[in-house]
This record gives structure tokens, sequence and C-alpha cells, in this order.
């Protein structure tokens, strides 16, 4: 089933990401959070990319477990920055066998166990080169990210948007943007999305604040702003885990139910490979 299909059918598409697991040790909790999540029927998962060594290799066949042997369709992560094209196109042919149809195409970073490559070495220097080379080769169906509060190295929000323009004029069929606290910041970047000609999908990300300490290293990494409503729940509750936890469920909650009144084609979870938030989340969505 190719994704792009899903968000013409006029509901709400439901998504997860998940991360691959670092060590072995960690794969049968990994499944086991999968499975869990298989019970509340979302349209699809992604599953993010492990550009080194024999992660490379472990991406695939887990992005494989989960649509074959779990049930999911899963759209397989795809970096290019670290990566020459032929490379490339030979992970996109054990993709292939591996009967994934759908790939979130991204630049990704240079994997931490190697020497960066010199820029000027770079076959796939941009996430708009690798959509480019997807699209030639054919049998793919094509996300890319958004980033609703402009990527970190952009020159400026009008370059950074451009740069979007070029991934889905390329190929991309649909967006997935970057974590955002603030509904009025995703809806605006729709609207300045719209007015440069992007027409498919942009699907905002939310992930559920669990740690206050983790979404600070999030937000600061992506150059996401917190809204004082946020930075005031969190401080109320700064020294209670749990209710921590339940804030920032019930923050994320109201944040879903605005953006879908407001228009949006669904929701991207970033899980970060746990159940309970995701969970009571897309539960409370429904019943709503």
């Amino acid at each position: 089933m190719r994704i792009p299909s899903l968000y013409g059918r006029g509901t709400p598409v439901f998504s997860f990401e998940f991360f691959l697991p670092k060590a072995p040790s960690d794969m049968d909790r990994f499944r086991k959070t999968v499975v869990a999540l298989k019970a509340l029927a979302p349209d699809f998962v992604s599953l993010t990319y492990g550009a080194g060594g024999s992660a490379r290799t472990q991406t695939i066949e887990t992005a494989e477990m989960i649509k074959r042997e779990i049930g999911i369709e899963t759209a397989c992560h795809l970096t290019c920055v670290a990566h020459t094209k032929a490379e490339i196109d030979e992970i996109l042919d054990r993709i292939e066998r591996s009967g994934i149809e759908n790939i979130v195409a991204l630049r990704g970073d240079m994997p931490q166990d190697r020497e960066p490559i010199p820029a000027a070495r770079r076959e796939l220097p941009f996430a708009a080169d690798l959509v480019r080379r997807i699209r030639v080769r054919g049998g793919f169906a094509m996300g890319v990210a958004g980033y609703p509060e402009t990527h970190p190295e952009a020159v400026s929000p009008e370059a950074d948007l451009a740069r979007l323009k070029e991934k889905v004029d390329a190929g991309g069929e649909w967006v997935i943007t970057q974590l955002f606290f603030d509904n009025a910041v995703y809806f605006d970047f729709v609207d300045r999305a719209r007015k440069i000609g992007i027409q498919c999908p942009i699907v905002p990300g939310i992930m559920p604040v669990a740690s206050i300490k983790q979404t600070k290293r999030f937000t600061e990494m992506c150059g996401t702003s917190l809204p004082k409503e946020l930075r005031d729940g969190l401080d109320a509750v700064a020294d209670d885990p749990e209710g921590i936890t339940r804030f920032g469920i019930d923050y994320a909650t109201r944040q879903c139910r605005g953006l879908l009144a407001g228009g949006a084609p669904g929701v991207h979870f970033y899980t970060l490979n746990k159940s309970r938030a995701t969970a009571t989340i897309l539960a409370k969505l429904r019943d709503s």
C-alpha cells in the first residue's frame, strides 16, 4: 500500500514513528511495544534509519519484520549524506526485496563511527538529491521532512521553505513536520507552504512530553520553541515524574484536537519507542 493514498480518503491518518533499537537486547522490548501499538490500528508506522555498519541492514530487517510479521504498513527512513549513489541503489534494491513500498527520504547526519565525507565529495548532499534518485529508479512512494520553525542550518525561513518545495517538486508526496508545541506555528507553516505551491499533505509531527530534560534536549537540537503554557505546566509538576507524564499526555491531546479541527490531515506521533502516551492520546482522540 502506498501511503499517499491514505491522505485522500477524507479521514484523519494516524501514524507512529519508531527508532531502531541500538542494542540487540532491546529488540524484544521494541517488538512488544510495536505489537501493543498495533492494537490501536495505526494507518502506518515509520522506522528511523541507522546509516552505519550493521545498523543499515538491521533497519531494513526490522522494517520488514514490522510489515510482514506484525502486519503494519511501514515506511522505511533512508538518509543519503553518508552514502554514495551506488550504495543508495543497493539499499533501495534491498528495501524493495523486503516488500517495503514507502520511504521517508532524508539528508541525515554523518554517522559518528567514521570520518565525515568532505562536503565537496558528497554524491547526494541534500534530501532533494535522494528524492530525485529514488524517483528516477521508481518503485516507491516518498515522504519528506518539513521544519515549521525552520531547520537549524537554514539561512532563513524562506530558504528553508524553498528547500522543502525542491524536495516536493522532485517527488516527495507527503511532508512530516519536525516536532512543535505551538499549533499556530504549524498553521502558519502550512499557509506559507501553500503560497509557494506546496500542495501535498503536510502532516504534523507530535511528541508527547514525558521528560523535561529530554524535551529540552530535543527542542534545543531542533530549534523548537516552548510556549509559555507548556513551560508553566511543566514547572508546576517538575518534581513529579508521573505528573509530567499526565501533563504531557493532556497537552498533546489538546494540541492534536486543535490540529485536526483546523484541518490537519492526521497526526504523526514520535513515540520514542514507548506505548503509554501514544496509546492514551489516540484513544482520547478517537473517543471525542
